[in-house]
């Protein structure tokens, strides 16, 4: 089924964020506490988007619509922290786990990748939890790979590494 990527509005949140912690749940099963995903809300997580901002310094948020123009996934790009040189960064990437393997995906980074070429990127940085096997292959098969830079936090009383990727974008 073709789908296409376009920018997110404000109409877009509940679904972006039903994503966003449909695929943490799924996807992060393994890595963070079962208690913790079971947590996650949708509707708390709706609350912190700023789509459709047009300050060049904050996020900017695409999503992924399928033939049916229903939202499969999405992707969130922007500036980069600190401690970067000026690079952009990706700031998310999920799917829905239903449509997982379906090329939407590799789809959305090559769009994520583009708007952070236009404006004016030449490098981006984006951070994987360690230990997310499924998402390090994919960033590597795309061309990014770890710069040495980790970060630790802690998650509900477990502590978690996230480990940065570097990719050149032009």
């Amino acid at each position: 089924m073709p789908f296409e990527v376009r920018r997110a509005t404000l109409a877009d949140v509940d679904d972006v964020a039903r994503i966003h912690v449909r695929a943490w749940q799924v996807g992060y099963r393994d890595l963070l506490p079962a208690e913790y995903l079971a947590s996650l809300d949708p509707k708390e997580r709706a609350a912190r988007y700023t789509f459709s901002d047009p300050d060049p310094d904050k996020p900017d948020t695409f999503v992924a619509l399928d033939g049916r123009r229903v939202i499969c996934g999405f992707v969130t790009v922007g500036p980069a922290r600190e401690g970067t040189d000026g690079a952009g960064h990706l700031m998310a990437l999920y799917v829905d786990p239903d449509q997982w393997q379906r090329g939407i995906g590799r789809r959305l980074i090559e769009h994520g990748r583009g708007e952070l070429v236009a404006r004016g990127y030449q490098d981006a940085v984006l951070w994987v939890l360690k230990g997310n096997e499924r998402a390090h292959r994919f960033y590597v098969a795309d061309g990014w790979a770890p710069d040495g830079a980790d970060e630790q936090r802690a998650i509900w009383g477990i502590t978690v590494t996230d480990r940065r990727y570097r990719r050149r974008l032009v």
